[in-house]
């Protein structure tokens, strides 16, 4: 099972404050042992949000580009990661030994699952999977 593990933003990150020393060692030392046990798949701390843009759709054809910094809120990432887990306890198990990301404020980290091809039963045709598949590993 492959999860999305987001780190949520607080006041300090959106504010561009650059981690500690002991911050990146320890969470260098932790990355390290998420991929000896071969869990981490992919991850990365983001920039603000006052460095970001969101594109906003309306019907089939409007787009507006809105430019950062957005509003302080629970849907805002700080950083995320990528995780080949056996199911979600693991998952949770390994966040539990995470250092805390976010010191001096209230760290809050979120793990979703992703989608799977069998997730999609019959809407995914032979032919759609087949695309799928290729495009996957087009992207490896």
């Amino acid at each position: 099972m492959r999860v999305m593990v987001m780190i949520k933003a607080t006041k300090t990150s959106e504010s561009n404050a650059m981690p500690s020393e002991k911050m990146l060692t320890e969470m260098g030392q932790y990355n390290e042992e998420l991929m000896k046990a071969g869990v981490m798949l992919s991850g990365d701390g983001l920039k603000p949000t006052s460095m970001g843009k969101r594109v906003v759709f309306s019907g089939t054809s409007e787009r507006q580009v809105i430019d950062g910094p957005f509003p302080l809120s629970e849907k805002l990432l700080a950083g995320y990661w990528i995780w080949q887990v056996k199911d979600m306890d693991e998952a949770v198990a390994w966040v539990k030994k995470c250092p805390d990301p976010m010191p001096g404020d209230e760290s809050v980290i979120e793990i979703r699952p992703f989608f799977e091809l069998e997730d999609f039963g019959e809407e995914m045709t032979p032919e759609l999977r087949e695309k799928e598949e290729q495009m996957r590993k087009a992207l490896e």
